[in-house]
């Protein structure tokens, strides 16, 4: 690990912006649960850390119009066991507790989730090409072992999957990331923030230089998506897995028609994959599994495999199928 200094911000986030940008070759770091293992493996070298785990943004706070607003430093530990999030988005809750380990999730921040880098093993190879680390060396996962990589989204340059649980039930909760930076504060969609790979893989998100993550903002909750909802997760193994597939579904049932729906993908994308096309094709439909089929085989029509994961599209699809009709079944116990 290469030598790097360290000071800790005050309890502002402008405190934190104002010594990062200062500081050359600074990185933010809380809890650093990912930031620490690419510092390890040489895959991140950075000159200064900013420690910002004294800035007040550590809470949740119920807004006006019935949404709530999570500080950017709560643990996910703490998120996922919040009275109030387990009753009103209980598809956050359990994506969250589908995540890593207790001990990873007391430390992680719902800022660094949403930072959190890919787990290819080439990007964590730095004696080896990589686009991310080395834009325009080459995306070695293509021709090579890509079993975990994406089937939806990806590009010539690279092909990574994003590892969040987190992030995929926030994108379908329509979630909203608060930034501040040297500029001032603002406000982006969470299916926004992210990149997909382009021409320029190593752009991972919107984030300005210094910009840092305050919070994150859901919308007032459906009453129907505390009841009818579901994360799915599937992986090699019950425990500290990434996803192969996984999805995050809420449905609004109205006499066996489907008012309304949220359907997002994770596994699958370089990027939470936010299905909005799949969701107004449910519209009016009944919830039934015919439907659920039809919307599954529409998201992975444009699904493209590789040599080890051309099986995700198939999983893709039966994943699709089994969390909407966990989600319109409303029993829980099934998942």
């Amino acid at each position: 690990m290469k030598l790097f200094t360290y000071s800790k911000a005050g309890a502002t986030a402008e405190s934190a912006i104002q010594e990062k940008a200062q500081k050359s070759g600074a990185f933010y770091i809380a809890g650093g649960t990912n930031l620490i293992d690419l510092m390890k493996d040489d895959v991140v070298v950075p000159d200064h850390l900013v420690d910002i785990t004294a800035v007040n943004c550590a809470q949740i706070e119920k807004l006006a119009g019935g949404g709530v607003k999570i500080g950017a430093l709560m643990s996910n530990s703490d998120l996922a066991n919040d009275t109030y999030i387990r009753t009103h988005y209980p598809v956050l809750s359990r994506a969250l507790l589908s995540g890593a380990s207790a001990q990873l999730r007391n430390m992680a921040t719902v800022g660094g989730n949403l930072m959190q880098r890919t787990r290819c093993s080439y990007f964590y190879d730095v004696a080896g090409d990589c686009n991310k680390r080395k834009p325009g060396s080459g995306c070695p996962a293509i021709e090579g072992y890509n079993r975990m990589h994406s089937i939806l989204g990806a590009s010539g340059k690279c092909i990574t999957a994003h590892p969040s649980d987190m992030c995929v039930a926030l994108a379908a909760l329509d979630a909203t990331v608060h930034l501040a930076g040297p500029g001032g504060a603002r406000k982006v969609k969470l299916v926004d923030f992210h990149k997909l790979p382009g021409n320029t893989p190593e752009v991972e998100t919107v984030l300005e230089p210094h910009e840092l993550i305050v919070a994150v903002e859901l919308p007032a909750p459906v009453t129907a998506y505390g009841k009818n909802w579901c994360y799915l997760k599937v992986r090699d193994r019950a425990s500290y897995a990434f996803a192969l597939v996984s999805a995050a579904a809420c449905l609004e049932i109205e006499g066996g028609k489907i008012k309304s729906a949220r359907l997002a993908l994770g596994g699958v994308a370089p990027k939470p994959w936010r299905a909005a096309d799949a969701e107004k094709l449910m519209l009016g439909k009944a919830a039934d599994e015919k439907t659920f089929k039809a919307v599954a085989d529409a998201v992975m029509k444009p699904a493209k495999g590789y040599e080890h994961n051309k099986f995700k599209i198939e999983l893709g699809k039966r994943t699709i199928v089994r969390a909407l009709k966990v989600a319109a079944a409303a029993n829980q116990k099934e998942v």
